[in-house]
C-alpha cells in the first residue's frame, strides 16, 4: 500500500516562507492528478493547490501569487512552496494523489475529484 509522507512544516512569522515536502513511500505506477490542501481547526478541508500530469497547475484564490506547486517525478516528491505566509494559512497541510487526471471544470483544474492517497499531515503556523 503506497503511503505519502509530508514533511516542512512549521511556525514562521507573517511574510516567511516554508517549502513542504510529500513524498511516497514507493513508487505509484499509475499517478494523475496531485495536490495539496488545508484544514484549519473548525474549518472545512480547502483544496490549496493542484498539478496535473501535463505540468498543468491551478491555486485557490487566496494564495495566487505566493504558493508554487511542483514536482521532482525523479525523486518522487511533491512540493509546496510558500512564500509571504500570512496567519490565515495556518492549518494542517496535507498531500494528495489521485490514480487518474484531474477534473476540469470550466478548462481550469477543479478541487472537487476525489483522490485515492492522502498522507498524514504537516502544521503550518504563521504568527502575525
Amino acid at each position: 500500500q503506497v503511503q505519502l509522507a509530508e514533511s516542512g512544516g512549521g511556525s514562521v512569522q507573517s511574510g516567511g516562507s516554508l517549502t513542504l515536502s510529500c513524498t511516497a513511500t514507493k513508487p505509484i505506477k499509475r499517478r494523475g492528478c496531485m495536490g495539496w490542501f488545508r484544514q484549519a481547526p473548525g474549518k472545512e478541508r480547502e483544496g490549496v493547490a493542484l498539478i496535473d500530469t501535463d505540468g498543468t497547475t491551478n491555486y485557490v484564490d487566496s494564495v495566487k501569487g505566493r504558493f508554487t506547486i511542483s514536482q521532482d517525478n525523479a525523486k518522487n516528491t511533491l512540493y509546496l512552496q510558500m512564500n509571504n505566509l500570512k496567519p490565515e494559512d495556518t492549518a494542517m497541510y496535507y498531500c494528495a494523489v489521485d490514480r487518474y487526471p484531474c477534473t476540469l471544470v470550466d478548462g481550469l483544474l477543479s478541487f472537487v475529484g476525489t483522490f485515492d492517497y492522502w498522507g498524514q499531515g504537516t502544521q503550518v503556523t504563521v504568527s502575525s
